[in-house]
């Protein structure tokens, strides 16, 4: 294969953890550049010699990986521009991964205008993947940049990869999600081939981007707003019960919905299907090294609130179908509690059909007066077929029972552990000697296996871990 050279807008995690992470990982391209308008970054990764790290949360463990030989531009300087310019003049695959669309044509030196400049008058054949959350990101795009080769084409993404960045300035890296299925527009151009290939072509990209707006994108605000309220710092900490609520958000009122609008488009819109997406993405939002902040997952409420925002957008397709979103509409309440005043004031679209607001409104202000996860007995009933809502409360107190028969097992140490189905699963070992010649040889032999639910194993960890500070502190000799 050509070799081929890659150009990104924006040095966030979606730039440095998916898209340059996933070129420099493919071998296919002799150079990576990035454009970033943050000096100081601009400077940190010049002074790394264009390398940086990228943690990847799998499901076991977190992995640090790394990136080299990029090339670090920036659009406000003077200096960079026409290396910036001719970049893209070359480039056979660019992308944006910009805060929102808005930031396409601000300032002079604005990505469109860069685009403008480099792609006027190019013959080689390219791309250009637009990963701002809009599902018409590639179609504004290419608006605001005017004039481009028939030979070159905007393409709209689908990303359900869950990243963050973990460091400012200097010390500027990612942690993002193993996962990397990521769906693009069907490329038309004749003859391109990918230097990036572990991405998805689509037809009709407009399912999925629903699925991921309506599905992943709702449940994981519905999640953040209720673990805030449950008081906790990590999604990886939401309790049992609302670890089921959202489950049962997921697959009861945003699949059931999406299902009845696009059944028969693909396998995910299947009840299979969708039960199966259901629970890939719950576990991966409650994968505990991917250290999925709620803080950050629940910032910009009045946003998330919009009229064609996750959550109550979620809602309004749900009622479109039938189905009355009582478990959202939790989530909702939860989300204007922490901004307050009216909801209307974060809908700007119009009242279609006729009277739709009033209901939305009423379905949430019912959500705020009950406690999380109550059981809603109306909801119930309009939701037929549906899972029973679960309760908030504490479940009965179970009888201690010791069992003098019970073995003690004793280890040298842990082999290994792994996460599997929710589930942590360690393998312990101890040492051995076998007399069988003389001298005898000695084995690590594995002495059993230790599975336990991924909370119950925290909670036995820290567990251990006090345990073991409190009797250093107290056996150590005082000054």
């Amino acid at each position: 294969m050509p070799r081929k050279t890659f150009v990104g807008f924006g040095f966030g995690a979606i730039q440095g953890g998916l898209f340059l992470y996933e070129a420099y990982q493919s071998g296919n391209f002799d150079r990576l550049v990035v454009a970033e308008v943050v000096p100081e970054v601009v400077s940190s990764l010049r002074r790394a010699d264009g390398r940086y790290r990228v943690n990847v949360a799998t499901r076991s463990s977190l992995q640090m990986r790394h990136v080299e030989g990029v090339e670090v531009f920036n659009p406000n300087d003077p200096h960079d521009r026409a290396p910036l310019v001719a970049a893209v003049a070359e480039a056979n695959e660019l992308a944006t991964a910009l805060p929102s669309v808005e930031f396409y044509d601000k300032g002079t030196a604005s990505v469109a205008a860069i685009l403008a400049e480099g792609l006027a008058g190019r013959s080689d054949p390219g791309v250009l993947y637009a990963a701002e959350n809009n599902n018409q990101a590639a179609e504004i795009l290419k608006g605001k940049v005017g004039t481009a080769p028939e030979n070159f084409q905007f393409l709209n993404t689908v990303i359900g990869k869950m990243s963050g960045v973990v460091g400012e300035g200097r010390s500027r890296e990612f942690l993002v999600e193993e996962f990397n299925r990521i769906l693009i527009s069907q490329i038309t151009v004749p003859g391109f081939r990918r230097g990036i290939e572990v991405f998805e072509e689509k037809p009709d990209l407009l399912p999925f981007e629903e699925a991921k707006l309506y599905g992943h994108n709702a449940v994981h605000a519905l999640l953040g707003f209720l673990a805030h309220k449950e008081g906790r710092q990590f999604l990886s900490e939401a309790s049992r019960n609302l670890r089921r609520f959202a489950r049962e958000a997921f697959i009861e009122e945003s699949g059931r919905a999406l299902i009845a609008k696009h059944g028969g488009v693909d396998e995910l819109f299947t009840s299979r299907g969708f039960e199966q997406y259901a629970a890939d993405l719950l576990e991966r939002m409650f994968n505990p090294f991917l250290k999925d902040a709620v803080a950050r997952v629940i910032r910009d409420p009045r946003r998330k609130l919009g009229w064609n925002d996750r959550l109550i957008g979620t809602m309004r397709l749900a009622l479109d179908v039938g189905i009355v979103p009582h478990r959202f509409a939790k989530g909702a309440a939860a989300a204007l509690a922490t901004v307050g005043g009216d909801i209307e004031a974060c809908w700007s679209g119009p009242d279609v059909p006729p009277g739709r607001k009033n209901a939305l409104k009423e379905l949430i202000a019912r959500a705020g007066e009950t406690t999380a996860f109550q059981q809603d007995d109306k909801g119930n009933k309009d939701n037929k077929g549906s899972v029973a809502m679960w309760e908030d409360q504490r479940a009965p107190e179970l009888q201690f029972v010791d069992n003098p028969m019970a073995p003690d097992i004793f280890a040298d140490g842990l082999s290994g552990y792994f996460l599997k189905d929710g589930n942590v699963r360690m393998t312990f070992e101890t040492v051995r000697e076998s007399h069988v010649s003389s001298p005898g040889s000695m084995s690590r032999i594995v002495i059993g296996r230790l599975v336990m639910p991924i909370d119950a194993a925290e909670n036995m960890a820290r567990g251990v871990l006090d345990f073991i500070q409190k009797t250093r502190s107290q056996s150590s000799p005082t000054a």
